[in-house]
């Protein structure tokens, strides 16, 4: 009998109201669990990858074009900066932007030659994915992902000392010949975000082999549908069984509680479904399942009282 996993945001990204009565005494009399926080280790709870290291890079760049193997990869994606009295802060990235064929076609040959002279190659087979191709070997220091540094002062975020000192560099070069570039004033003109910068992070190598103990993902973020196939899986596929379904972009109370949970747990009480896994990304877990109905002795819980 299938699992059903959701994939969820932090519980602060919801408003605090009330539950439905229902979820709200499901949750209650359900197992409950804390994990590790964060987008990645909320990941690496579905996901195991050997050698146990993790690129965003290689693993979106398989997915994209199929070339990951035998090379280090970094994404280089698409940015907007907004300087401020303290810096600049990061406004946008990749698909937050709305870049297109004709973002890639005016601003990467005025980019590429930055990295040639290091052995790299910039490309886009996707506007809003940028990769740098880095020799085998290339080594790389850790960069921050760009969700962490969303609205913050990116210079907070650079990778520091003797290893960062190349890509700090190579970020102040690529924000002048974007800053300088008449096609970022079309993008203005067309009610855009100027593409000012890049964002580099994700570094790493293709990972030999991922494993999962779900057997279907249903998600449109690059990164889990990467995931998913480097795992053998079909992602949005058909099949019912034992799957892992992403809602991190959920930021609805009613939502979640009347369009996701409810009807899961009505196919619970009809015997369709054995269980029910809620896995938030601030490290809550709830689980859920038909057994669980007896514990009538338990208080209803709402979620931001997980």
């Amino acid at each position: 009998m299938a699992t059903a996993t959701l994939l969820l945001p932090a519980r602060s990204r919801f408003p605090a109201a009330p539950l439905p009565d229902d979820v709200a005494k499901a949750l209650g009399r359900g197992q409950r669990r804390s994990a590790e926080a964060g987008e990645r280790a909320q990941l690496r709870r579905h996901f195991q990858t050997q050698p146990d290291a993790w690129s965003a890079a290689a693993l979106t760049r398989e997915l994209d074009v199929g070339d990951a193997d035998q090379s280090v990869w970094l994404r280089a994606d698409p940015a907007n900066v907004v300087p401020d009295m303290h810096g600049a802060r990061l406004m946008g990235h990749g698909d937050t932007l709305r870049p297109d064929l004709a973002d890639v076609m005016h601003l990467l040959p005025a980019l590429q030659p930055l990295f040639v002279g290091y052995g790299f190659v910039l490309d886009a087979p996707v506007p809003s994915r940028w990769y740098l191709r880095l020799p085998p070997g290339t080594t790389l220091p850790v960069f921050a992902e760009p969700d962490e540094v969303l609205g913050d002062d990116l210079f907070a975020h650079l990778p520091e000392g003797d290893a960062g000192r190349r890509w700090r560099a190579l970020l102040t070069e690529a924000q002048v010949v974007l800053h300088q570039h008449e096609w970022n004033q079309q993008r203005v003109a067309d009610g855009k975000r100027a593409i000012n910068s890049l964002w580099f992070w994700g570094g790493g190598e293709l990972p030999e082999r991922v494993t999962t103990a779900h057997a279907q993902v249903r998600s449109r973020d690059a990164l889990l549908q990467a995931l998913a196939k480097a795992a053998g899986l079909q992602a949005d596929g058909e099949q019912t069984v034992d799957a892992l379904v992403d809602l991190r972009q959920l930021r609805s109370l009613d939502q979640l509680g009347n369009e996701a949970i409810r009807p899961l747990l009505a196919a619970i009480a009809r015997g369709e479904l054995k269980r029910l896994v809620l896995d938030f990304e601030d490290g809550a877990r709830v689980e859920i399942d038909k057994s669980q109905r007896w514990r009538f002795w338990k208080k209803p819980v709402q979620l931001h009282d997980l």
